[in-house]
């Protein structure tokens, strides 16, 4: 097999993250000289189990502080992808003191057992919720929190089937990849959980049923198609705003899918793990729609960037299933990860984040903008808050990926100390600390900008 062919087997798997076998790949390590990066990139190759999107490594850090990660040799890189956990950066001192504090007084709860910062995170969550969702359960991840609501909905309900969205992302259980929509995820596992109905997700870019007037509301109408022609759902499990290539739906769509839900007893789980606590310019994505979830999933940045912490929010109606056991996790209400979120909830509100993120949309809105304006391999442009993509082609009419300009971009960027992930093959993702100042955000786009134009000179 030639390595072109490579490539191209490659690309089918590049749906969730940027492909870490290409020879852009290859030849990216073998360009870093320091040698005790080489040594620490080879024993993790020799130690870990290697998988896909995670193996051979990148490079090899040191620290992080702030939006920046800095690796053994002292190259700092800007951190636009951060797998959703730095809304605050790294190391931000108000997380570590909460943590540092209770960790000296009481750094682990049985779970029969409850405590101050439990209760008070959850009282804070329901607050930022708002509306019903007023009931909480934590778990360690994002995972164990889809698979929390998955059980929920079926108790709820008496129905075990669950539509999905193709191309969504929920996890990397059984029960999540199951519900899930990539198939990099699905691929050799045989036989997963039954009575999945998947749908077209609402992309109106490349969407599988496009429309000229560029609407998406018909997406839903194929979700009531579904729940009458399949019957025994019980729920519909979506991201707000998908994030690994950002699919932004229209207000629109999201009230449609929240009125066939309630017209057919439908639960509605929202997954907002990598977008929550603020990503959207709104605490939840789900706000900026103007509905509310049934179940609400949220992780990621929830701890701060340092503690792996997530959360189910659901309504009181729905605290019914006293019986079975949702969760049940061995750090199922971690003082730490409880002190964490707190302080996360307690620093975006004081630094007036969420303000801040819906002013640095609007910057980031009129600077990409301009950028598909005067480069013609950038086919589309969408986003909300600081979370953006931008779709490479190399042709607009046709729309045809342009893989190879999309990772000469990323590794051009890499080489200037910008980092971020490439989503489908060909969209640059964007998701940086919301704490980021504004110059950091100009320069960054300006190096993105110069490495879009060399490329598009490049291919021309």
């Amino acid at each position: 097999m030639t390595s072109r062919q490579i490539d191209l087997s490659q690309r089918a798997l590049a749906c969730e993250g940027d492909t870490n076998t290409s020879s852009a790949r290859v030849r990216w390590t073998t360009s870093i000289s320091d040698r005790q990066t080489q040594t620490l990139l080879e024993e993790d190759s020799q130690y870990f189990l290697h998988q896909a999107m995670s193996t051979p490594c990148l490079d090899a850090l040191e620290s992080a502080e702030g939006i920046y990660l800095t690796d053994v040799a002292g190259k700092r890189y800007m951190d636009f992808h951060g797998n959703n956990v730095h809304q605050l950066g790294y190391g931000h001192p108000e997380i570590l003191d909460a943590i540092q504090t209770q960790l000296a007084k009481l750094p682990f709860a049985p779970r029969r057992f409850t405590h101050q910062t439990a209760v008070d995170c959850a009282r804070e969550l329901t607050r930022i919720a708002g509306g019903e969702l007023n009931r909480v359960l934590f778990a360690p991840g994002g995972t164990s929190v889809v698979g929390m609501a998955l059980k929920l909905a079926r108790y709820i309900t008496g129905n075990p089937k669950v539509v999905s969205l193709w191309d969504a992302f929920h996890g990397a259980s059984l029960d999540a990849i199951s519900v899930g929509g990539e198939a990099c995820f699905r691929e050799g596992m045989g036989p997963l959980m039954a009575g999945v109905e998947r749908i077209p997700p609402p992309v109106r870019y490349r969407g599988a049923f496009p429309r000229d007037d560029d609407s998406d509301v018909h997406y839903a109408d194929y979700l009531e198609y579904v729940i009458e022609k399949e019957g025994g759902i019980g729920a519909f499990i979506a991201e707000g705003v998908r994030n690994t290539d950002v699919q932004v739906p229209s207000q629109a769509y999201w009230q449609r899918v929240r009125d066939i839900c309630d017209r057919h007893n439908v639960l509605l789980i929202m997954d907002d793990i990598p977008n929550g606590m603020g990503r959207s310019g709104h605490w939840f994505t789900h706000q900026a729609f103007g509905i509310e979830p049934d179940i609400l999933c949220i992780g990621k940045g929830l701890g701060g960037g340092v503690v792996p912490m997530a959360a189910m929010l659901t309504k009181d109606k729905y605290n019914s299933a006293t019986q079975i056991s949702l969760g049940h996790y061995t750090h199922e209400k971690s003082p730490i990860g409880c002190a964490a979120a707190l302080a996360t909830i307690r620093v975006i509100e004081q630094q007036q984040l969420l303000l801040k993120v819906r002013r640095d949309a609007i910057y980031m809105a009129e600077r990409l903008e301009a950028m598909k304006a005067r480069l013609p391999v950038i086919g589309d442009i969408r986003g909300i808050g600081l979370l953006w993509g931008i779709e490479l082609v190399e042709d607009r009419e046709t729309k045809v990926r342009a893989y190879d300009a999309a990772e000469q971009v990323m590794y051009r960027c890499l080489a200037r100390g910008l980092s971020f992930k490439v989503s489908q093959g060909n969209v640059l993702q964007l998701s940086p600390p919301l704490i980021i100042t504004r110059e950091e955000l100009a320069l960054a786009m300006d190096w993105l900008e110069d490495a879009i134009e060399s490329v598009c000179k490049r291919v021309n």
